[in-house]
């Protein structure tokens, strides 16, 4: 690569590593609640009926489920998630509780005006556009070759 290719990609990834730690901190300040935390309520109050099945809920965050399994176990410790059970005393899923339900409320409104500040408000209109563009671009090339056999040197 070039040193103004190495500069540029030094500087995007620059951006993206304090733009995450910012966001991360602020859940973390006005909420009490982590990034994974908030990615899991989220996917939650989604949900029909604000509940999930463990293998559900991986898939929709893209996590193993070991990782979702002591997630969930922190979390329901803290009263931020519960788990369902069937009428035979097994579990079956994780739902919100009430305080799970009213942090993600709060936190999906604030979270969205710190990413707004952040992320958008210093952005035009067109450096928007271009960003949107290329992000598509680059997901649906990524996406394509995980999908198309084994992985080769993108061009």
């Amino acid at each position: 690569m070039e040193p103004e290719e190495w500069a540029l990609w030094n500087d995007w990834m620059h951006a993206q590593r304090l733009l995450i730690r910012e966001l991360d901190g602020l859940l973390q300040r006005d909420y009490g609640i982590s990034k994974a935390e908030f990615s899991v309520l989220v996917s939650l109050q989604r949900a029909d009926g604000g509940r999930l099945r463990v293998g559900e809920l991986a898939e929709s965050l893209d996590w193993d489920k070991s990782r979702v399994a002591h997630q969930l176990t922190r979390m329901e410790h803290r009263e931020l998630v519960e788990r369902t059970t069937d009428a035979a005393g097994r579990r079956t899923g994780i739902g919100l509780t009430a305080k799970g339900r009213s942090i993600v409320e709060q936190a999906v409104v604030g979270h969205g005006q710190n990413i707004r500040r952040y992320f958008f408000e210093p952005a035009t209109p067109e450096q928007s556009a271009a960003i949107h563009a290329w992000s598509r671009q680059l997901i649906d090339r990524i996406e394509n070759r995980s999908t198309a056999g084994p992985p080769s040197v993108l061009r």
